[in-house]
């Protein structure tokens, strides 16, 4: 395997979602919650005083559109409250009652504002990558595309083929429940791609509006973390099978590994009121274990080498900070200090999913690279599934 990317682009959210905002709104709505008087010192331990969403917090808490009668309506309830006995007069004050309740939003309503804007960011994306690598859509020959949180058929890379234009024989994958490993997956199969056709090029975009798992009814101490750790974000970026004057990394490798037995740690529900991500206490641990696989399959890979290797840049979303601290400790002694330091400057303004592979590879690319550095790129994912990526900066 031989590739070669250039230069991603990253579009964040474009509205400031501050952990102030989101502690007041939820005390609140559940001033009961056995859990609300440690909700400071939890805040405090994600470490992210602020994201960016592509919609406001007002619209993830919004009511819905109807009222506390829209199901079964207003006139089935009328003929229910009168077989019952009730007098005209007390029906009606029923109703007026019912009527003031609102309604939660219906998977509807939270899910449309935020599918128009992944396809609107995506577009932004995969065009300003496009002009990164000094390529127009007509260059495109495959599109990869990864979007986990809005369900849509036709997806997020058929939009892109209209909006864009690409041609009509481009080749389109979509990648819709990668998830969090979409940045390192996308770019293992963007490689393959192009070492079978070097003249290949690919362009992979990621948009993810991770808001939509932001649910206000639910009053469970997952649904608090979730609340507080996740941004939106969409990323694209070109790979090309023979060297452009604007690549700026070279992928040699690609490992990948699956944890059997995990598929209930992480997970996506779709509920009366939307998408809810359910995490299990049990997840960072699993992570951890498919950290060990990767450290493994990097002695193995450089085990006869005539020098010890070590990587210069470690860029990893392991989903949260605890998995980061884990991948410090158990690092061998020899690695330099500071290899996560993008890692973590990324995850303090939120955990972007499948984006945030490449938001860390645009920091480290700003922060200014010296050519040969050794690069390692690593995601974890709901599965627990994980792919890491060994490369070269140009």
């Amino acid at each position: 395997m031989t590739a070669y990317l250039c230069p991603p682009a990253v579009i964040p959210g474009e509205n400031a979602v501050e952990t102030s905002q989101i502690l007041a709104e939820v005390r609140d709505r559940h001033p009961d919650a056995p859990w609300l008087p440690r909700i400071d010192s939890i805040a405090a331990g994600t470490g992210i005083t602020s994201r960016r969403w592509m919609v406001p917090l007002e619209t993830a808490v919004a009511p819905a559109g109807g009222s506390g009668l829209r199901t079964p309506g207003p006139v089935p309830t009328r003929e229910a409250l009168a077989r019952d006995g009730f007098t005209e007069q007390d029906v009606e004050r029923v109703i007026a009652a019912l009527e003031a309740i609102p309604a939660p939003q219906t998977v509807e309503e939270r899910t449309a504002p935020a599918w128009a804007a992944v396809r609107e960011y995506g577009e932004r994306a995969a065009r300003g990558a496009l002009q990164i690598a000094g390529l127009d859509p007509a260059d495109v020959d495959c599109l990869i595309t990864s979007n986990s949180t809005t369900p849509a058929l036709p997806g997020l890379d058929v939009a892109l083929a209209n909006r864009l234009p690409l041609h009509s024989d481009t080749l389109l994958l979509p990648a819709t429940q990668w998830a969090c490993i979409a940045g390192t997956r996308c770019l293992a199969l963007a490689a393959d791609l192009v070492a079978d056709d070097p003249d290949r090029v690919v362009l992979v975009v990621i948009s993810e509006a991770l808001s939509t798992t932001y649910q206000p009814a639910d009053d469970s101490l997952e649904s608090l973390i979730v609340r507080l750790l996740f941004a939106d974000t969409a990323v694209a970026a070109v790979v090309t099978g023979r060297p452009r004057p604007e690549s700026v990394l070279r992928l040699d490798a690609a490992w990948h590994h699956t944890l059997p037995g995990t598929q209930d740690l992480h997970r996506l529900e779709t509920r009366a009121d939307g998408t809810h991500f359910v995490m299990d206490r049990r997840g960072p641990r699993a992570v951890q274990d498919t950290v060990t696989a990767m450290w493994e399959w990097l002695r193995l890979r450089h085990q006869d080498d005539d020098r010890p290797w070590r990587p210069d840049l470690l860029l990893a979303h392991p989903g949260g900070t605890r998995v980061l601290e884990y991948m410090e400790q158990t690092m061998p002694d020899a690695w330099p200090p500071g290899l996560l330091a993008h890692s973590r400057d990324s995850y303090t303004s939120g955990n972007r999913g499948g984006a945030a592979v490449f938001d860390i590879l645009r920091r480290a690319h700003d922060a200014g690279q010296k050519a040969g550095s050794r690069t390692v790129l690593y995601a974890a994912a709901p599965g627990l599934t994980a792919t890491a990526m060994e490369g070269e900066w140009l």
